[in-house]
């Protein structure tokens, strides 16, 4: 049993009035910084946040039965019940959750991923290794939270605190063996994985994204070291790191502990074997031999692209550092056929053009994207068509990548159409023309197109046979945030309707 008295020693707090003995339960919003989820014999914490002041409601979770308050603030005059101040509620917040569930991440193999791009598909790689190795596995990423069978949608790529907990917490009594998640660089800034005991941490890329939060590449990557370097509460058990990108020797020089590392290019623990294995990932899947300290691996799997060769040794890594098997880390990579939204092929032998819906929506991802597709058009045979891209940038985020990826779809593709993605309360066409900006650059064919139906529509009704369309950006997800609200909307049910249209044309 945790008591309040318990919980302000943990967190250091200087404490004042209400009852210190009071027990506090083991439920879901046992502690919360949200003032509606406040229930009988839980912890509220007021956190003062950019949108909204969380003490404001302390009114709210006192009369929903929250026993205590945290808070960087004194105790009010006016409140009664027990108060505690510390020094950061948002580190408060997690380690009390922590402590009342008892540290759930110690109790099962935590791992964590982080990176620009990538963290959904190795994740998922993760995922399947860990079951191929017999365990009951949970899995906590962009698309869906899910222990064992039990799945719903992800509200956040890395949700606030009290969730992660929660969930560890019911993965443990679940039976879980195996952990694994995906770990934002805005989750690490404001605090949402401290006390998270991590078996192993990933790290994929770092490529520009965010800066609308972070401000600049050197802040983006050290909120991404925080899982790392131990200022989250504890330095990881084991570190995987991707030495082809340019900050992959930085962030292996801060890690403590076994260290792996991966890359295509640069010489490393685990590499593909051969000068030309990793030039020539085709339609058809990826098929080479991994190189690691424990032995070759042979990957011959379904996903498609450099990126997939990238998260695939990445999932070595992570496999080897928690001793896994090579044939067990081998059976789960090679079964696993990818993530919806990514690098999902939408047409069929039916159709005479290729259709692809894929998530990317950084410069980085639109850049490999784009490769992966020309990689693979100089197989077809002679019977090469064009690229056509379809994408935009997201509204109310970071301005500065808009005129960059305009300029890579340009540069990469021999037609595009610049359209919405998720505008949210920007005016569409004040997007697009930033997109714009980049592809002038180039000076390449393009047009916007406001509605993303639309341009879907137009892209595949006016390809040529064997032109290949790419629909980037939003891959999964099956809403649209317009100035006017939320709609549904999904890449993959249109771009079908679409198909459908063409084949009814072509007779």
């Amino acid at each position: 049993m945790t008591r309040v008295r318990d919980i302000a020693a943990y967190l250091n707090a200087q404490t004042s009035g209400g009852n210190l003995d009071a027990a506090v339960g083991v439920f879901s919003h046992v502690v919360t910084n949200d003032s509606r989820r406040a229930m009988p014999g839980g912890i509220f914490v007021a956190i003062k946040g950019a949108q909204a002041d969380g003490h404001q409601f302390i009114g709210q979770a006192t009369k929903r039965g929250a026993i205590a308050v945290v808070s960087e603030q004194p105790r009010p005059a006016d409140y009664t019940g027990t108060w505690l101040q510390v020094a950061d509620a948002r580190v408060a917040l997690a380690r009390a959750t922590a402590l009342v569930y008892d540290h759930p991440s110690r109790k099962l193999k935590l791992v964590g991923v982080t990176g620009t791009n990538g963290k959904t598909t190795t994740t998922h790689l993760l995922d399947a290794i860990f079951q191929a190795a017999g365990g009951k596995t949970a899995l906590m990423g962009t698309i869906s939270y899910r222990i064992g069978e039990e799945q719903v949608d992800a509200a956040f790529t890395t949700p606030e605190a009290p969730e992660i907990q929660d969930f560890l917490r019911r993965a443990v009594e679940a039976g879980v063996t195996h952990a694994v998640m995906e770990v934002s660089s805005i989750a690490l800034a404001l605090h949402r994985a401290d006390e998270l005991e991590f078996a192993v941490a990933a790290f994929s890329n770092l490529t520009q994204d965010h800066l609308d939060i972070h401000g600049t590449m050197d802040n983006y990557f050290a909120a991404k070291c925080k899982l790392f370097d131990g200022s989250i509460g504890q330095r990881p058990g084991a570190s995987v790191v991707n030495l082809d990108d340019p900050r992959g020797a930085q962030l292996q020089a801060l890690c403590t502990g076994k260290v792996l590392t991966y890359a295509l290019d640069a010489k490393a623990d685990i590499m593909p074997v051969g000068k030309d294995a990793a030039r020539n990932f085709g339609l058809d899947g990826l098929h080479f031999t991994a190189h690691t300290p424990a032995g070759d691996i042979e990957i011959n799997s379904p996903l498609v692209g450099r990126p997939h060769a990238y998260n695939s040794l990445c999932a070595v890594g992570v496999g080897l550092a928690l001793g896994l098997e090579l044939d067990v880390i081998a059976n789960g990579i090679n079964r696993c056929t990818g993530v919806a939204g990514r690098f999902e092929r939408v047409s069929t032998s039916a159709d005479d053009v290729t259709v692809v819906v894929d998530y990317a929506h950084t410069p980085d991802a639109l850049v490999n994207v784009l490769g992966t597709v020309r990689n693979a058009q100089k197989g077809q045979n002679g019977k090469r068509g064009r690229l056509i891209t379809v994408f935009g940038c997201g509204g109310d985020r970071d301005r500065t990548k808009r005129p960059l990826m305009g300029e890579e779809a340009a540069r990469l593709s021999d037609w595009v159409i610049a359209t919405s993605d998720n505008p949210r309360s920007e005016e569409p066409l004040l997007i697009l023309n930033d997109i714009r900006v980049g592809m002038d650059r180039i000076g390449k064919n393009y047009e916007l197109v406001v509605d993303r139906r639309e341009a879907i529509f137009k892209a595949i009704t006016q390809a040529k046979p064997n032109d290949v369309i790419l629909i980037a950006g939003k891959g999964h997800e099956t809403y649209q945030i317009l100035p006017t609200g939320k709609i549904h909307f999904d890449d993959r049910e249109v771009a079908r309707e679409a198909l459908l249209e063409r084949r009814a044309k072509l007779g």
